[in-house]
């Protein structure tokens, strides 16, 4: 059988958070994007309608759980739960931003790990499969009790960053759990790498309290999964900067969300000479601070589907396969 043959079973549709990602996957794939319609009745309930019929084929649901959050999961579940019962041969929910795999623990008293929960609730409303790109933290890959892809945007960042120059150059970790990232990245450029220790205090403050490995007056890659309110970012710089002679930073993070106070906070870090994330979520102007580089992933996610519809492995595009 053809790939063209095989892909034409294979739907695309888009929730509304992030339509222009959905279309570039279906691009690459030379697919067309399905239409969805989703609005909301006056007492704030949602209507969702997939545009063509499902029946009998393979349902890919494209559907970042960025903000606003709540609006966009329930969009995803009714999506879902509507593939399901018009008959799809399979529900593919494609989440390239899984915002709630920072809720992977329970680390007070009587609150909930809706990391786990979440998952919960998308098997429930009818994915059989899911494809997602960085979690938080590896564990929450678990929390699925269905196939699920958890995909790194290594690959990206290698091609960018090795056009740059890396004379002088250490990767670093904002945080001892992120290490096994940044010593992927490091390990791919040829460079050193380093790690901060940190204790979080709240939800947009963090204390460092010093930096394991040589960095001292190098050029710093300063790698994150994410990039919400820039607390840890701007924390480690300030470090870097005060107690280890560092004047040329390059951020790397996955997901670029700049909520609250981070593009401001950015804006005034002049040791910054960029700041590189991927289109995981949709950026609007105002969330985008001076020194933004957006890179795609439309083509990782479209290899996904291509591999999945015709039973080929995609072992190599995980986030914790081992580097060849």
């Amino acid at each position: 059988m053809t790939d063209e043959k095989t892909l034409n079973d294979t739907l695309i549709f888009s929730g509304t958070a992030h339509p222009a990602l959905a279309r570039e996957i279906a691009d690459y794939l030379g697919l067309e994007l399905y239409p969805t319609v989703v609005r909301k009745f006056s007492n704030d309930n949602f209507y969702v309608h997939l545009g063509v019929s499902v029946r009998a084929k393979e349902v890919f649901i494209v559907q970042p759980i960025s903000p606003p959050c709540s609006d966009n999961l329930m969009e995803l579940l009714f999506m879902l739960d509507v593939a399901r019962s018009a008959g799809a041969r399979s529900v593919h929910a494609v989440i390239p931003y899984y915002s709630y795999a920072r809720s992977d623990k329970k680390d007070a008293p009587r609150i909930s790990i809706a990391g786990r929960l979440v998952a919960d609730l998308l098997v429930t409303a009818g994915a059989t499969h899911v494809v997602t790109m960085t979690l938080h933290s590896p564990q929450v890959h678990g929390f699925f009790s269905v196939p699920t892809d958890h995909l790194t945007a290594h690959s990206v960042f290698v091609e960018h960053l090795r056009k740059k120059d890396l004379d002088n150059a250490v990767v670093v970790s904002p945080d001892i759990g992120h290490a096994k990232r940044a010593t992927k990245l490091a390990r791919a450029l040829d460079l050193p790498v380093a790690a901060c220790e940190k204790v979080r205090l709240s939800d947009d403050s963090v204390a460092i309290s010093g930096i394991m490995g040589d960095v001292k007056g190098k050029h710093v890659i300063l790698v994150d999964d994410e990039i919400a309110t820039a607390g840890t970012i701007v924390e480690a710089i300030r470090i870097l900067r005060d107690q280890e002679d560092v004047n040329r930073i390059t951020v790397v993070g996955t997901h670029g969300l700049f909520t609250g106070p981070a593009v401001e906070r950015l804006n005034a870090v002049k040791e910054i000479e960029e700041i590189v994330v991927t289109n995981t979520v949709p950026l609007p102007k105002i969330h985008q601070p001076e020194q933004l580089k957006v890179l795609s992933v439309a083509r990782i996610f479209g290899e996904v589907i291509r591999r999945n519809v015709r039973g080929q492995s995609v072992g190599a595009l995980f986030e914790f396969w081992p580097t060849t």
